[in-house]
C-alpha cells in the first residue's frame, strides 16, 4: 500500500492565480471576462473598461461597443481566495461596514448583506483559523447503522454525544489525543475521528472538514468515532546464506538431511514462513541429542561443517565418513 505523502504550499506561491494584475491585490468580487477568461476585481476591470475594450492581459477585445456585457462575477474564484488568504474576508467585511457607517446616504438596499458586510452566522461560507467551531462527538456503531436505529437507540445517541468548542485550527490528531486521554484509552488500541462512515486524515483541521464536506453551520459540525485494536506487524526473518538452494547437489542435500537434528522441517520455499523454522547455512550446535532408531547420538561441542571437509556420524554405534 503505497503512502500518499501531504505536502504544503505556500501562499506565496499561488498569488498569481489569486491577485490582480490592475491593483496588484488580491480578488475582491473577482469578476471574469468571458472572451479570454482573465479574472480581476470587479471594480478595477470595471474602471479599466470605462477608456478600453480590450483585456489588459492578452488585449482580445471583450466587445465592439459595450464591454460590460461580457463580464461576469467569479462567485467561487472569490470563495476560493477568502479561503486560502487569511484575515482577507473578515477585513472586508468590517471594511464594507464602516465604509456604509461613514456614508449613510449612500443607497446599498438593492446590495445583498455581503455587500453590505452584514453576514449571518449560518451564511458565512468562510471559516478563519481562530474561529470556535462547535462539534458534536459520539462512538460510531456500524450495526445500528447497517440494521437501522430504533427509537430506543437514538435515545442512546443522544446520551452517548458529547459537545465542544475548539479552534478551528485544531487538527484531528488533537482530537484523537484528547478522546484517549479523556477514556483512559491504552496504546493498544487506535482511535479513528470520522465523517459519517469516512475516516479522516490526521493532518485535517476543523477548517478542513467543514470545506470538503459541506458543513453549513445548521448544527454542530458531526463526528464520531471508532476503537479499533492495532495491528501488530509481523516480523519475518530471512536465512542469511541461500537455504536449501537448488544449487546444492544431491549428495550433499542427502548428507544435511542425516545429520540435521530430529524435528526441523525442510521447505523449499525461498521464503520461510513465520511458524516454520530455518536452519542456517553454517548451523554451531554445541549439543545435539538425537534418538536415531533406537541409539541415542550425543556430540558435545561439535560443528557441522558444509564443504568438502570429512563429516563424521556415529549412526547405530557405528562410525560412517564422507566427502
Amino acid at each position: 500500500m503505497t503512502m500518499h505523502r501531504t505536502t504544503r504550499i505556500k501562499i506565496t506561491e499561488l498569488n498569481p492565480h489569486l491577485m490582480c494584475v490592475l491593483c496588484g491585490g488580491y480578488f475582491i468580487d473577482a469578476t471574469t471576462i468571458i472572451e479570454c477568461l482573465h479574472s480581476f476585481c470587479k471594480m478595477c476591470i470595471v474602471r479599466y473598461l470605462e477608456t478600453s475594450k480590450y483585456c489588459p492581459i492578452c488585449d482580445v477585445q471583450v466587445h465592439k461597443t459595450k464591454p460590460l456585457l461580457n463580464i461576469r462575477s467569479d462567485k467561487t474564484l472569490q470563495d476560493i481566495v477568502y479561503k486560502l488568504v487569511p484575515g482577507l474576508f473578515k477585513n472586508e467585511m468590517k471594511r464594507r461596514r464602516d465604509f456604509y457607517a461613514e456614508h449613510p446616504s449612500v443607497d446599498a438596499a438593492n446590495g445583498s448583506n455581503e455587500d453590505r458586510g452584514e453576514v449571518a452566522d449560518e451564511d458565512k461560507r468562510i471559516i478563519t483559523d481562530d474561529e470556535i467551531i462547535s462539534l458534536s462527538i459520539e462512538f460510531f456503531d456500524q450495526r445500528a447503522q447497517q440494521q437501522g436505529c430504533t427509537d430506543v437507540r437514538q435515545n442512546e445517541e443522544v446520551n452517548n454525544k458529547r459537545y465542544l468548542q475548539c479552534p478551528a485550527a485544531m487538527t484531528v490528531m488533537h482530537l484523537r489525543k484528547f478522546l484517549r486521554s479523556k477514556m483512559d484509552i491504552p496504546p493498544t488500541f487506535q482511535i479513528e475521528v470520522m465523517y459519517e462512515d469516512e475516516p479522516l486524515k490526521d493532518y485535517y483541521t476543523l477548517m478542513d472538514i467543514a470545506y470538503i464536506y459541506t458543513w453549513r453551520r445548521n448544527g454542530p459540525l458531526p463526528l464520531k468515532y471508532r476503537v479499533r485494536p492495532s495491528c501488530k506487524k509481523m516480523k519475518i526473518t530471512h536465512p542469511q546464506d541461500g537455504v536449501n538452494s537448488t544449487n546444492r547437489s544431491e549428495s550433499d542435500s542427502a548428507s544435511d538431511k542425516a545429520s540435521s537434528p530430529a524435528g526441523v522441517p525442510s521447505t523449499s520455499s525461498p521464503l520461510p514462513s513465520p511458524s516454520t523454522l530455518v536452519q542456517p547455512s553454517q548451523p554451531h550446535f554445541t549439543h545435539v541429542s538425537n534418538p536415531i532408531n533406537g541409539t541415542t547420538m550425543t556430540s558435545p561441542n561439535r560443528q557441522f561443517s558444509f564443504g568438502n571437509k570429512v563429516r563424521k556420524t556415529a549412526l547405530n554405534g557405528s562410525s560412517t565418513s564422507s566427502g
